[in-house]
């Protein structure tokens, strides 16, 4: 088996239907499907056996929620398949994604990780069709995810670069990577750190396999796929509040973390003052709202006076100023 699609699902059956719907419409069928369920309240082995016939489906259903960081991980233990691709609950497979990978893979046999491009599309366009959503229904032309046009082979740490994603790996599940390799190195996780149940609360039990992929893929070749392979869909996000604090904490972290694991000091200067062209009105927002846009997990000496470094930080006052003053005068010009 080349290919191992592993989904963490919790509490969104609807779109995991979606989802697995469109890994049935793949005209390439030599791949498994792994399915990590987080405890939700409804019978999701029963939700999904109509896809049995479809499907090399594998299921575990975990005792209770053990949060985001340890069901990928255990999702990712059932994997059989030499690749595994982590695909959202609420994601889509464009027609012939599969093959198209597998494809990329066998021409590309000495490379051990792939960054899959994906589209961009708003939940409710799917509303309009019947459901479980059929993907010969997506329309031709979606905003992607990357703006990079042209695929081409790269060493790892030339995938941190803001031209090629403005989030630098976090978005895990446009990832497809080497299995054996990214198993030899879960020894790098905190254990403690990543048993934490709060959504987002600190770095390991965010972005944990960014210290993973690190470890195992740093001098790695790697792949840049620019054409969107699948379809990430808006409007689903349950901890929206916390996306600021994610952005600018968690991501900069991240950098720092490549950074200490060789990725050379122009790239990391690069992509961390990229990472920071919201911090000052993220930053003030989160102050706003406190506690439920995660205000207790930023440090003021750890996140906050190191920002002030990068260029970005003190240029996000304007920036946000410049957007407010377009957005008002694209309004009046609307209304006249």
């Amino acid at each position: 088996m080349l290919i191992s699609v592993c989904i963490p699902t919790y509490n969104r059956p609807e779109h995991l239907l979606n989802c697995l719907n469109s890994l049935s419409l793949q005209t390439n069928k030599n791949f498994e499907v792994c399915i990590s369920d987080n405890c939700s309240k409804k019978n999701i082995k029963k939700l999904i056996s109509p896809y049995r016939k479809k499907l090399k489906l594998r299921f575990n259903r975990n005792y209770k929620n053990l949060g985001f960081a340890l069901n990928v991980l255990t999702v990712t233990k059932m994997a059989r398949g030499e690749f595994i691709w982590l695909l959202g609950d609420d994601d889509l497979l464009v027609k012939d994604a599969i093959q198209t990978l597998i494809k990329l893979i066998k021409k590309n046999n000495n490379t051990d990780f792939f960054w899959i491009n994906s589209n961009h599309l708003n939940l409710e366009y799917l509303k309009n069709f019947p459901y479980p959503f059929n993907t010969k229904n997506l329309p031709k032309k979606m905003k992607t995810h990357s703006p990079q046009k042209k695929s081409r082979s790269l060493k790892f740490f030339e995938l941190i670069d803001p031209n090629i994603s403005f989030d630098f790996l976090l978005g895990i599940f446009v990832c497809v990577f080497r299995a054996n390799k990214w198993k030899n190195n879960l020894h790098v996780i905190d254990k403690k750190l990543i048993k934490d149940p709060k959504i987002w609360s600190n770095f390991e039990n965010t972005c944990f396999f960014i210290k993973v992929f690190c470890a195992a893929f740093s001098k790695s070749n790697a792949y840049l796929c620019a054409k969107p392979l699948s379809v990430s869909l808006h409007g689903i996000r349950e901890w929206g509040n916390l996306y600021p604090m994610v952005e600018i904490i968690r991501i900069p972290e991240a950098l720092d973390y490549y950074r200490s694991q060789g990725l050379n000091f122009s790239r990391y200067y690069i992509a961390k003052n990229s990472s920071l062209k919201n911090f000052f009105n993220y930053f003030i927002k989160i102050l706003l709202n406190g506690e439920k846009m995660g205000l207790k997990y930023i440090s003021m000496k750890k996140h906050f006076f190191p920002s002030l470094l990068f260029p970005n930080a003190w240029l996000s006052v304007i920036y946000f100023i410049f957007r407010k003053i377009t957005l008002l005068f694209k309004s009046i010009k609307h209304q006249l």
